[in-house]
């Protein structure tokens, strides 16, 4: 490290921390409105950029990812005003107050975030090893770390959005009746989102036994998050999925 880049790194840490509590709190105050639960596209970007800043100010601890923070930080100061100005949906008072549900609902929520947050991560992967293949790198992509970096990166947001979706599939597989209350009915919902986890269970499994990665890491990551979009059907995938209206 370079003299006097320590401290410019702390300070730039420290408030990135303070931007996180901030975001964090609104992010808060937006989504358990008056006690229940909001819901809409306004949060669930927000929630994901705030997801983003989080993931990057926790690895700026293991690697140095100068580019992504500069990249991302700008989107999440402007994601941060969306909950208040496009609310979405108020959920049920009588599904919020069941506390199972309201944990089954933040889960899910987290697992599209991170998932989404990682598709966003394999397309700007896959522009920078283009660049990179026709020595052309860009100004906006040339601050970014070394691509084995940013494929590590790929994978602990991989692993920890396929655990919080296989916490989704299966307490909607086995808990539905007390969830929802009715049994689980085997819809294209129901059925893209065993197929996203399969795709993402066998991406990490192919990486752990036969090192997969590059291209084929960024082809299961874009399959699967597509899978999800088929099953939520957009941004309203609360609604329609996990309350099944």
């Amino acid at each position: 490290m370079r003299k006097g880049e320590a401290p410019v790194r702390s300070a730039t840490r420290s408030l990135l921390a303070v931007a996180l509590i901030l975001h964090g709190a609104s992010l808060s105050s937006a989504l358990f409105d008056g006690g229940g639960l909001r819901f809409g596209f306004g949060a669930a970007l927000s929630l994901t950029l705030w997801l983003a800043m989080l993931f990057y100010f926790l690895e700026s601890f293991i690697a140095r990812l100068d580019g992504l923070p500069a990249i991302a930080a700008p989107i999440a100061a402007l994601c941060c005003l969306l909950p208040w100005l496009l609310p979405g949906h108020s959920l049920p008072d009588g599904d919020t107050r069941n506390w199972a549900f309201r944990a089954h609902v933040v889960v899910a929520m987290l697992a599209y975030s991170l998932f989404t947050l990682a598709a966003l991560h394999a397309l700007l992967m896959a522009l920078a090893e283009r660049q990179l293949h026709h020595a052309r790198l860009s100004r906006g992509l040339a601050g970014l770390p070394p691509l084995l970096v940013l494929e590590n990166l790929l994978f602990r947001l991989i692993g920890v959005a396929f655990l919080l979706l296989t916490l989704t599939v299966l307490s909607g597989v086995f808990f539905s009746e007390q969830l929802f209350g009715k049994s689980l009915v085997w819809s294209h919902k129901t059925i893209f989102t065993i197929a996203a986890w399969l795709l993402f269970g066998a991406l990490l499994a192919g990486r752990r036994a036969w090192g997969w990665r590059g291209r084929t890491a960024q082809r299961y990551t874009l399959a699967g998050f597509v899978c999800l979009l088929l099953a939520y059907a957009g941004t309203r995938f609360v609604l329609e999925v996990i309350l099944g209206r």
